[in-house]
């Protein structure tokens, strides 16, 4: 019994780390089309939301944690952060980021002193950890006193729905990129036990908060609506 439990156990970490790599590989060949921007009305909204839940940034130290090529790094700098860190774990995604100061690091590994951001921003980035605990315990770690953390991710109840994060290259060709399905239960214990106080949570449902058009957005209201495809989590120290 213990042979069959060590060799699922072995066979679990294995295939959890291939996903990682894999999640890696789709955005380092996504890289070359990543617009600094929303490239689709679903972004679009979740970043009006997100900005929505802005606590006051002037003269803050901020992380866009998962900064993908720098969207949130753009609007942090325009509200008058005094210092905005950029970090990814793509090198070709991070390249293309034009504000603030790059560092290239895995988001469960962060590479700074504890106490040393007063906000942290991680947009549509959390489904990309392994492990939720140690992520939210890292964030924690690196947060301030009574700081604040902001972060958004496709909702765990449209993954069960089976939508699929994906995209398309340069020739049109979609790819699907890797995503670990983290319940909301899992992430108020992960935030609790990182001794984060979950302030706010907000959802994007399909038809109801998201309405916009897009090509086919007809049949999939019909065949989506109220499914909630964003969760937003603003949370303090």
């Amino acid at each position: 019994m213990r042979t069959r439990v060590r060799r699922y156990v072995m066979g679990r970490t294995l295939m959890t780390a291939e996903r990682v790599r894999s999640t890696l590989a789709a955005y380092e060949l996504w890289a070359d089309t990543y617009a600094a921007e929303p490239h689709n009305p679903l972004m679009a909204a979740e970043q009006r939301a997100m900005v929505g839940l802005l606590p006051d940034l002037c003269g803050q130290r901020v992380l866009d944690l998962a900064c993908g090529t720098g969207r949130y790094s753009r609007l942090l700098a325009a509200a008058h952060a005094a210092e905005v860190i950029a970090l990814d774990i793509s090198a070709p995604m991070l390249r293309k980021v034009t504000t603030g100061t790059r560092v290239l690091a895995d988001m469960t590994q962060l590479p700074f002193a504890g106490d040393t951001f007063d906000v942290v921003i991680s947009g549509l980035a959390l489904g990309h950890a392994l492990d939720l605990d140690l992520w939210m315990k890292e964030v924690a770690r690196v947060l301030r006193p009574r700081g604040t953390l902001l972060y958004s991710d496709f909702h765990p109840a449209a993954s069960l729905r089976g939508l699929k994060r994906s995209f398309k290259d340069r020739t049109n060709r979609s790819h699907a990129v890797p995503h670990f399905c983290h319940g909301l239960q899992a992430q108020r214990e992960a935030a609790a036990a990182a001794a984060l106080t979950i302030q706010v949570t907000r959802e994007l449902r399909a038809g109801i908060e998201f309405r916009e058009e897009f090509p086919g957005s007809i049949d999939f209201y019909l065949h989506h609506f109220g499914t909630p495809l964003v969760l937003l989590v603003r949370a303090g120290k």
